[in-house]
């Protein structure tokens, strides 16, 4: 029998490759999101709605529920970023980031669980960034919001085991994907600051990483693997070897080496 799997953020990037292929896969794919989508398989229920609105998830959840009975997997994955140093950041746009990146969590998942605990069965499946393991320069709010998740994550896995409920934790390294042209930066050549050399340095340095990184149909892949596992890890880390290789020496390394390591990567001395 299909699944029922309901989706955040499918107008491009990772949302949109993981809603295409488990819909060629013969799943019952809805997907969430607040932009006018474009190009999908046309097996994909779209509804719209913002993750960052209580009510409009709940309806978005309302209207699903109606057509179907129940939800079988949650994928947590609608997200943006800010850059700029944590100093510049302005609370509108850390609002912004943490309201999205976190919030939205936070609703899709308070939404979908009643459903679930009554199901008695379920996936949740949050799409976290190795920038959730390591903190990154000018990226400090991205990170805190995708450390948020990791440990909401690990909180709310222990406090669903009665219910039969999974908890998987995704963490990507760099993928090519719309992401880097939406980032929005909080320092820009008419909001010039101290930092404004460094930041437009290093800012290059993570777009190169970004544009030669992965492709968001590898992630699906990967992912539609791990949801036919009976049993699944905790978290699966999506990345190169490089990438893989460097979350292992930040848990074995000094921090004060790693820190060193890292700020040298991204051009800071």
């Amino acid at each position: 029998m299909a699944k029922i799997i309901l989706i955040t953020g499918i107008s491009s990037g990772f949302g949109k490759a993981i809603s295409e292929l488990l819909a060629t896969k013969g799943e019952t794919v809805y997907g969430i999101s607040r932009k006018q989508t474009e190009n999908l398989e046309e097996s994909i229920k779209v509804l719209q709605g913002d993750v960052t609105d209580v009510n409009s998830v709940q309806k978005a959840i309302s209207t699903l529920l109606k057509k179907e009975g129940r939800i079988d997997i949650l994928i947590n994955n609608a997200g943006m970023g800010i850059s700029g140093s944590v100093e510049d950041s302005s609370h509108e746009a850390i609002h912004l980031q943490m309201s999205t990146n976190f919030m939205g969590y936070v609703n899709m998942i308070q939404a979908v669980l009643p459903t679930m605990r009554k199901q008695r069965s379920g996936t949740i499946v949050n799409i976290s960034s190795i920038g959730g393991l390591m903190g990154l320069p000018y990226q400090g709010f991205y990170a805190a919001s995708k450390f948020a998740v990791e440990g909401l994550s690990e909180s709310l896995r222990m406090e669903l085991i009665p219910f039969h409920i999974k908890v998987i934790v995704i963490q990507p390294g760099d993928f090519y994907t719309s992401f880097t042209a939406n980032r929005k930066p909080v320092i820009t050549e008419t909001n010039s600051s101290d930092y404004s050399a460094q930041f437009q340095k290093t800012l290059s340095l993570i777009e190169k990483d970004e544009k030669g990184g992965l492709k968001p149909e590898y992630l699906a892949r990967k992912l539609s693997k791990i949801l036919k596992k009976k049993n699944p890890c905790h978290s699966y880390i999506i990345a190169t070897l490089e990438q893989k290789f460097a979350v292992v020496l930040k848990r074995i390394l000094p921090g004060s080496i790693f820190s060193s390591i890292l700020s040298s990567h991204y051009g800071i001395k």
